[in-house]
């Protein structure tokens, strides 16, 4: 799910497909879409796996930064992405920068979260903690 900020400033959440392309993050939104807007005014954005059990002990991943569009070179390098087969003016396809990373890793039997952090300035770092 990203995470984008909408003109008023409040939070929009939207559904995305991201593809890894020449060791870039990118994300595709059709043109005239908020999404696209949103991004195309204030390139902030979260990015956030899907999460498809409360109790599955599956790890979180959790992205923050900036997007930028991406260049055509790299667009046209994304041959799974859905905005391969599309007109160029359809879709806005970004290139995600990633300014912090986290990802939280569940130990259910031990009730036990780590989350393991990671940022340009800060390095890595990481504290587990129990739960609830």
């Amino acid at each position: 799910m990203l995470g984008t900020l909408r003109q008023d400033g409040s939070p929009r959440i939207s559904p995305i497909e991201p593809h890894l392309v020449q060791g870039r993050l990118l994300v595709g939104a059709m043109a005239w879409s908020a999404k696209a807007a949103d991004l195309l005014r204030d390139r902030r954005y979260v990015l956030h796996s899907a999460v498809t059990g409360a109790d599955s002990g599956e790890g979180e991943l959790k992205l923050y930064g900036a997007a930028a569009q991406a260049s055509q070179d790299l667009r046209t390098a994304a041959t799974t992405a859905w905005w391969s087969g599309q007109r160029a003016e359809q879709a806005v396809v970004f290139t995600l920068r990633i300014a912090t990373a986290l990802f939280i890793e569940w130990d259910i039997e031990h009730a036990l979260m780590t989350v393991h952090r990671w940022s340009a300035r800060g390095g890595y770092s990481h504290i587990s903690r129990g739960y609830p």
